[in-house]
């Protein structure tokens, strides 16, 4: 069983997603991969683990630096795994390239792709903070909530503000 709570953001509806003691999804409405890996059977229920996601959300759009995350259970295969582990090392407003995180994984040249696939694929967004990979030239380059709210939220972490 798999719980739910919504989020009404500057960027539009988020649905948080919870085991019970932490968080396995944050999607924005509308977004690419909304709901996967989730189980068959979702309520909604208020958990002390989605008070801190809110709370966490809250000081983010608020445009300061949040702290301390609440805890965190994505689901995906170990690769995946390994590449939104090495996400939420990316200091809050700065950037990184698909390449230099397949690097840092010690992985073949040419995995952007795979690092590509495994990021967009990231099923907690914000808090595993996919929005802060760029093209290798510093482009905005695929977010699974779309492009535009990859520009605002770089924004945000860059300016303090929409």
């Amino acid at each position: 069983m798999d719980y739910l709570c919504r989020y009404v953001s500057p960027l539009g509806e988020i649905t948080l997603a919870s085991d019970g003691e932490a968080l396995v999804g944050l999607w924005f409405a509308g977004q690419k991969h909304f709901g996967a890996g989730l189980s068959g059977q979702t309520t909604k229920k208020p958990l002390p683990v989605f008070d801190q996601a809110v709370r966490w959300l809250d000081r983010y759009f608020s445009g300061k630096k949040p702290d301390c995350p609440p805890p965190l259970r994505p689901r995906g295969t170990a690769f995946q795994q390994a590449v939104w582990r090495r996400l939420l090392d990316i200091p809050y407003g700065h950037t990184v390239t698909y390449g230099e995180i397949a690097a840092s994984l010690g992985l073949p040249s040419g995995a952007a792709r795979a690092v590509g696939g495994a990021v967009g694929r990231n099923p907690i967004s914000l808090i595993i903070p996919c929005h802060r990979v760029v093209g290798a030239h510093g482009s905005l380059t695929g977010y699974a909530g779309g492009i535009e709210r990859k520009k605002r939220l770089l924004e945000l972490e860059r300016e303090g503000k929409f």
